[in-house]
């Protein structure tokens, strides 16, 4: 890769990592403080789950993805825990969306019985489990299913101190069959597959219930499909996002490296990437009740701006009138007419 083309890589994973860190704070802070009751609503522990996913992406992996670029020396199994970090994110990121969907689709199925099941407590147990499973499939390599073919063979004798480790990349360490068959069949494509299921049968459900309603029910109905539409934007846009990475990991390994050029596999991640960046801005436009809570933040931010620069004038007032006032009645405390 040239210097230029490098330090430009360099340089919007920087960007996008800003934007994960800072939006995905919004969310949370939004959701929390903003969204009255929010926290004993399913639907937006798991938006919370996501939105933490998505800030640690920014904080943690896009960071190991430009280090893990071959700019390191680190042992192996250093090399290798690092890369599975990556991987949780991208786990906890797509179980999150599952218990999205799941839920969307108990709410609109068992009316009658959800709130029984989807209480608080559920909720962020189903939160823990999400994270759980997350560590358990992201952190299979450690287990064995690594890459050794690349190690020198010197590594594997302990009586060379005096051997450097190589430089750490990726796919040194991670093995492209892993990534293939485990990883993006098992882990990403069937959780996909499941949650199109389920928002097709949550629109055509909704489609039947609007038609046959009544007047009253009808705007609730459509608040749930304004929301279901939203979920499921979020859904296609990770589906966008992280395909094409995987597609190429598939290139990779039945087709050798020549299959891929490098300035394309740098693209496909930046896009993976920057799904973190993108979904605070979709609930921005597409979920009024995280639209509002925005517009709380930025007020507040604002008064809590005007009040700071007002109590810096007072005293400045104060002093000047001090100052005015010393002037009129100084020498003695006589005026001139």
């Amino acid at each position: 890769m040239a210097e230029w083309s490098w330090v430009a890589y360099t340089a919007l994973e920087v960007l996008i990592a800003v934007a994960c860190c800072l939006g995905n704070v919004l969310v949370v802070c939004a959701v929390c403080l903003g969204i009255r009751d929010s926290l004993r609503e399913p639907t937006f522990c798991f938006l919370i789950s996501l939105a933490v996913a998505d800030f640690l992406v920014g904080v943690a992996a896009v960071p190991l993805a430009v280090l893990l670029d071959g700019w390191v020396s680190v042992t192996p199994d250093l090399c290798l825990l690092l890369s599975c970090v990556v991987l949780v994110l991208t786990q906890a990121s797509v179980l999150s969306l599952l218990a999205i969907a799941v839920d969307r689709y108990l709410r609109l199925h068992t009316p009658l019985r959800y709130k029984a099941l989807a209480t608080q407590k559920r909720s962020w147990m189903a939160v823990s489990l999400c994270w759980t499973l997350s560590c358990l499939l992201g952190f299979t390599p450690l287990f064995g299913w690594r890459n050794d073919s690349s190690l020198p063979s010197d590594f594997t004798n302990a009586t060379s101190p005096s051997i450097t480790s190589p430089p750490c990349t990726f796919l040194s360490v991670i093995s492209l069959p892993f990534m293939v068959y485990f990883n993006f069949l098992g882990c990403v494509m069937a959780p996909l597959l499941v949650m199109t299921l389920l928002y097709a049968r949550i629109f055509w459900s909704l489609q039947g219930r609007l038609k046959e309603s009544c007047p009253q029910l009808q705007a609730s109905l459509l608040r749930e499909k304004r929301l279901a539409c939203s979920l499921a934007l979020v859904l296609i846009l990770f589906a966008i996002c992280w395909i094409p990475l995987h597609l190429m990991n598939c290139l990779l390994l039945f087709h050798g490296p020549e299959a891929v050029p490098q300035w394309t596999l740098y693209t496909g991640i930046l896009l993976s990437h920057a799904n973190s960046a993108v979904n605070p801005v979709v609930y921005a436009y597409r979920i009024p009740k995280i639209q509002q809570a925005y517009s709380q933040i930025w007020r507040r931010f604002l008064v809590n701006t005007n009040c700071c620069h007002g109590v810096e004038q007072v005293p400045r007032s104060r002093t000047s009138s001090r100052a005015t006032h010393t002037q009129t009645f100084g020498s003695g405390g006589k005026t001139t007419r």
